[in-house]
């Protein structure tokens, strides 16, 4: 496999905008079935979360099955098919196994990096948080470190996020092993620096804005974020 394949190819800065434009018009080709898979998939969520430890932990090894399932819908839609809401589950189908792999790897490092956090302010934290602070110089630093807590493991999960981003893909479309879609999804996203500075900008202020009314513009952007994800995968990794 060529390596502009294997590990993604650079491409315009431009693009992040094109990448929105383009996965908005798959979402116009089904709006009603992607608003119902968003209700499915945040009912299914809530449901296991529910699961007393073992539901909070299934959350990420579920959301890199679903969202393979959903890059196989949009590839469905690319192709003048019909998105389904069976398509949520297509993962569960589709390499469940090597999924799976990926989803617990992402489990392992959110795991690892919330423990850094911890160890870095969380102690310092949780002793502000117990001693109840009245002052104002107490409550000051509470808020401090809190933020703090915040931008480190937020700056920690960006390199995870990067690795995940593509990896349902390049494992449902390219057939790759899960440390092998993980390493192809970060070099792809590496080369992409500018053009996903571009998509993140561009996304903010209506991810503020969906967040809002009860977070019901999820409703759309969800989708658009899925779509957008997939007409990313396409750009960067063709085939």
């Amino acid at each position: 496999m060529p390596e502009v394949y294997a590990s993604g190819r650079p491409v315009p800065a431009g693009n992040g905008w094109k990448w929105i434009v383009d996965g908005w018009a798959l979402f116009t080709r089904a709006p009603g079935t992607w608003v119902g898979i968003v209700l499915l998939w945040a009912v299914v969520s809530l449901a296991v979360g529910f699961v007393p430890i073992v539901g909070t932990l299934a959350g990420p090894v579920l959301g890199v099955i679903f969202l393979a399932g959903l890059a196989l819908g949009c590839r469905a839609l690319d192709e003048g098919g019909e998105l389904k809401v069976e398509h949520l589950f297509a993962g569960f189908r589709e390499r469940f196994g090597t999924l799976v792999s990926v989803g617990l790897i992402y489990l392992a490092a959110a795991i690892v990096v919330t423990l850094i956090t911890a160890l870095l302010v969380g102690f310092k934290l949780y002793a502000l948080l117990s001693a109840a602070p009245a002052d104002a110089a107490a409550v000051m630093q509470l808020l401090l470190l809190s933020a703090l807590a915040v931008l480190i493991w937020l700056a920690l999960m960006l390199p995870v996020v990067m690795a995940m981003w593509f990896a349902p893909c390049l494992v449902v479309f390219q057939q790759q092993g899960a440390m092998q879609a993980i390493q192809a999804s970060f070099s792809g996203c590496m080369r992409n620096v500018m053009p996903f500075l571009v998509y993140g900008l561009i996304l903010l202020v209506p991810a503020i804005l969906a967040t809002i009314p009860f977070a019901l513009g999820w409703l759309v952007l969800g989708p658009l974020v899925v779509t957008s994800l997939y007409t990313s995968y396409k750009d960067i990794y063709p085939s």
